[in-house]
């Protein structure tokens, strides 16, 4: 957990703006505006836009998410923000996500009016997922998850590969950047749109990887390994960001 939250803290730059909810996308966050992204903007669906996060919130409309914000404002706001382009990241999950970073939030079954399981929907996911630069997922990695055809596209990545997101009218050049899981960080080839492996974190093989995995699985040459967490990212991440361990004591 520790090192999956390193990672998408990572990826945000300094200066750069990014939708978060809450649990490891605001811990993230967090331990990014106190490292290499300080100048980082936060927004939350609820409405806080630029706060300085004291302690982790338990909710997307806490009021710690106002805190020293440089808006309080609506859910209408924070969307408009993402419609005219200036949300640079979003994170987003599901139940499960394809190869080319679909993700399903909705069902998990073949009949929508009596699935299997019934989940909660898309909630801001797909507006964001459609309307913001780069979405980031960090979730744990199996095959159950990671699946060759989704059973409801509740979100779109690059929905059926090169160009599609343009056809269906998405704004061009936006799309899936970083899968974080408990194994490895993937990203996307270019050209195909497909997820490829980036870094397999310590201990792990990249055969467990693709094994792990319900879809053919790229590699970028030469595959790396995940920098494990510095001694600063954690002192800070279990100090200051989640000192209660709500999230890194799961």
């Amino acid at each position: 957990m520790e090192l999956m939250i390193c990672c998408a803290a990572r990826a945000l730059e300094d200066g750069r703006t990014v939708a978060v909810g809450t649990g490891v996308p605001c811990a993230a966050a967090m331990l990014a505006q106190r490292t290499a992204a300080p100048n980082l903007v936060i927004l939350f669906e609820a409405g806080g836009v630029g706060p300085q996060l004291p302690t982790m919130p338990i909710s997307v409309g806490d009021s710690r998410t106002f805190h020293q914000a440089l808006m309080a404002t609506s859910m209408a706001d924070v969307m408009e923000t993402a419609q005219r382009g200036m949300i640079d990241y979003t994170f987003l999950g599901g139940a499960q996500i394809d190869a080319y970073g679909n993700l399903n939030s909705t069902i998990i079954g073949s009949d929508y009016a009596r699935p299997k399981v019934r989940l909660p929907g898309s909630g801001g996911a797909n507006d964001l997922a459609s309307l913001c630069w780069r979405i980031l997922v960090v979730t744990t990695h199996d095959r159950r998850r990671f699946v060759e055809k989704l059973d409801f596209v509740t979100t779109p990545g690059y929905l059926a590969g090169p160009g599609a997101r343009e056809a269906a009218g998405l704004p061009p050049g936006a799309g899936p950047y970083r899968v974080i899981t408990d194994l490895a960080v993937l990203g996307y080839n270019d050209a195909r749109k497909r997820m490829e492996v980036i870094s397999v974190h310590p201990g792990v093989a990249l055969e467990q990887v693709r094994a792990a995995t319900g879809f053919e699985l790229g590699v970028r040459e030469p595959p790396q390994a995940t920098p494990p967490p510095t001694e600063q990212e954690l002192r800070i991440l279990r100090e200051e960001v989640d000192p209660r361990r709500y999230i890194i004591g799961r």
